[in-house]
């Protein structure tokens, strides 16, 4: 045991946390079992530890485990929280708890056992908490964190603090919100950045970012779908030709025979396939309001701009990645669909937008919402793109 406070308080005291992340400040820290989600690189443990710094320090109270540790092959999750316990402590932090073999069912038995014990635990995005699992269902509370925002990523780049919006505020007062910002930083110098590596916390590493990017992709599929899907190896190849086909032709309607095909699979294991690259947040799906998986999706996007250029960095196109942004961006707080007026995006089923390089001059409709690129502040009802990065 006093090997893990060692570490833990090693981690605690050497944890980089630039940015301090919005969802430290929207999780109920009052529930006794919580799940942090997320895709693979966009800093799960950090949150885990930089939470540990801010509540409680090195105070042994708390602590961290990571089940990467061989202490877990010969001894249970529920053995160690009895012994922390014992110990007086209160917070156990969990990480890479999909390595752990029975761990929903010991979560189930530590949330019973031990009244009052706190059990945080971080997850892959691809794990289905509560659709898919009797043991914690209905006991745990699940958020998700995302990759940094356009904001974060300014506030990383500038030192500055700027707040985040709500899409209400956006709508209403965009001029005003984007002017106030443009009198302090200049926006689109940061813009074409951060749709290139600004979305994962690892870019900040000295390393190459798109190869990095690119060792995680392949963990996603590796880690993240087969093993968490148990899905046998002899399929990954089949999984990763189709991402790089559905990639080299987002946004778009997949023609899933034509898959099928290529791939050399059924219909139905295509569908499955988009699936989990979607849980993965390799890919987003795009439907019309009412449809949902299993019915094939309208259109298929990659998850953000950072991914597209690992792919294919030579040739990602301007308006395609300009749209993907605007997915990635609304999709994290609100319902995002198929338009059906021929234009991009239906927003919480009442807001019509369209992307676009520049405003449409002479061809604003008052029902439409542009969100026009290439512009720093916006009039009535062309607003500038890059503020939709300000909505977390």
């Amino acid at each position: 045991m006093e090997s893990f406070y060692k570490t833990h308080k090693y981690l605690v005291e050497h944890v980089q946390s630039p940015v301090r992340r919005m969802l430290m400040d929207e999780i109920d820290w009052s529930q006794r079992l919580i799940a942090i989600k997320g895709s693979r690189g966009v800093g799960k443990t950090t949150f885990l530890l930089q939470f540990a710094k801010e509540k409680f320090g090195t105070d042994r109270c708390c602590l961290y485990i990571n089940f990467n540790n061989f202490y877990f092959t010969e001894h249970t999750l529920v053995e160690f929280a009895a012994d922390f316990c014992a110990q007086g402590g209160k917070t156990l932090l969990l990480d890479q708890t999909f390595k752990y073999e029975n761990w929903s069912k010991e979560l189930r038995e530590c949330y019973d056992r031990f009244p009052e014990l706190q059990i945080i635990f971080s997850g892959s995005s691809v794990m289905r908490l509560i659709e898919e699992n009797d043991d914690l269902k209905d006991i745990v509370s699940s958020y998700n964190l995302r990759g940094f925002s356009f904001r974060e990523f300014l506030n990383l780049q500038t030192g500055k603090n700027f707040q985040a919006y709500n899409l209400t505020d956006i709508l209403e007062n965009h001029a005003e919100i984007a002017q106030k910002i443009c009198k302090q930083v200049k926006p689109l110098d940061y813009f074409q950045a951060y749709l290139h590596h600004g979305y994962y916390p690892f870019f900040l590493e000295n390393r190459n970012f798109l190869e990095n990017l690119l060792k995680t992709m392949n963990m996603m599929l590796e880690v993240d779908i087969l093993l968490i899907r148990q899905i046998e190896l002899k399929y990954l190849s089949k999984i990763r030709k189709l991402l790089y086909l559905l990639m080299n032709s987002t946004p778009g309607a997949p023609n899933i025979s034509q898959l099928s095909k290529e791939i050399e699979t059924s219909r139905a294991t295509i569908m499955n396939y988009i699936k989990y690259l979607k849980d993965a947040r390799l890919l987003n799906t795009l439907y019309t309001e009412g449809d949902e998986y299993p019915k094939k999706p309208n259109q298929v996007y990659v998850h953000n701009t950072n991914l597209m250029y690992a792919v294919s960095p030579e040739s990602v196109d301007q308006l395609a990645e300009r749209k993907t942004f605007f997915y990635n961006a609304l999709h994290a707080r609100h319902k995002v669909n198929m338009c059906k007026f021929n234009l991009d995006f239906c927003i919480d089923q009442q807001y019509h937008f369209k992307c676009s390089n520049k405003p449409e001059t002479g061809k604003s409709y008052s029902k439409v919402i542009y969100a026009a690129d290439e512009i720093e502040v916006g009039s009535k009802n062309v607003i500038p793109l890059w503020l939709f990065g300000f909505l977390y």
